[in-house]
């Protein structure tokens, strides 16, 4: 259920703010966001996995804090961020 490195360095290079960004609040959303992703449909499937949905749960408060801290301190960065990966806020 983890990301591969393959797919981590692509959602990394596509959402990056400069050269050196690993861990930037879009980085780390973009990141958060896939995941959650690929737990939603691996929960369709076995619906009776609840240590996962509860994995799922964490991740999605995660990335819900990421974007309020990040549509605090720069409201323009959140709209791009919620933009680009079809977020409803």
């Amino acid at each position: 259920m983890a990301l591969l490195l393959e797919q981590k360095q692509d959602i990394i290079e596509a959402t990056r703010v400069h050269d050196t960004d690993t861990g930037s609040p879009e980085v780390q959303i973009a990141i958060l966001t896939q995941r959650i992703l690929e737990l939603t449909d691996h929960l369709r499937t076995h619906r009776h996995d609840n240590h996962s949905r509860r994995g799922l749960l964490k991740m999605v408060g995660k990335r819900r804090r990421l974007l309020a801290y990040l549509q605090k301190t720069d409201i323009e960065r959140y709209r791009a961020t919620i933009a680009r990966h079809g977020l409803r806020k």
